[in-house]
């Protein structure tokens, strides 16, 4: 398996070896056997936990926040990330609809996929969107760029892994 080894640049080592950390952690996540879970969702769910605590520690180390910004910032945080769990869940549901019909994917069926991937894209933007004016307004604008460039960066390490593991649709 290929390797990324994206980071979030930062001054300091420890932020670099936090990010090498997250990124064993996505793989370890999204590429670890379900064995150890009794269905995909609970993998699902243990996956997210862990990610979920690996992400917000890079984020604190990232983010470099006052102690006037920070009650603000992770109330927020902790609102924006329990939106954007919602809206990840239109991608989990694609990739587990793509994974029950790739033996016998029909270009109608691959159709209604592509839209669904669509519509995750487009929701998430409109999230991104959203929230970003609701940052700028507790932090200055800066740390509110800072915070979803951080984001950013984290979900394209994800998306990546994603798109080495899940083949090109072939329609039957």
């Amino acid at each position: 398996m290929k390797q990324i080894n994206y980071q979030l640049h930062t001054k300091h080592k420890s932020k670099q070896t936090n990010m090498k950390r997250l990124t064993l952690i996505i793989n370890l996540i999204l590429f670890s056997s379900v064995a150890y879970t009794q269905t995909v969702d609970d993998y699902i769910e243990v996956a997210r936990d862990v990610l979920k605590t690996e992400k917000k520690a890079a984020i604190a180390e990232a983010m470099m926040l006052t102690d006037a910004e920070s009650g603000p910032f992770w109330d927020m945080y902790n609102e924006f990330n329990y939106e954007l769990s919602k809206v990840h869940n239109l991608r989990i549901e694609a990739i587990k609809d793509f994974a029950a019909n790739y033996e016998n994917l029909s270009d109608e069926k691959a159709d209604e996929l592509w839209e669904k991937v669509l519509n995750h894209q487009t929701q998430l933007l409109k999230l991104k969107k959203s929230y970003y004016k609701k940052f700028k307004k507790i932090l200055p604008a800066g740390k509110a760029a800072r915070y979803f460039q951080a984001e950013n960066k984290i979900e394209a390490l994800i998306t990546a892994e994603l798109a080495l593991e899940i083949p090109l649709i072939e329609t039957r």
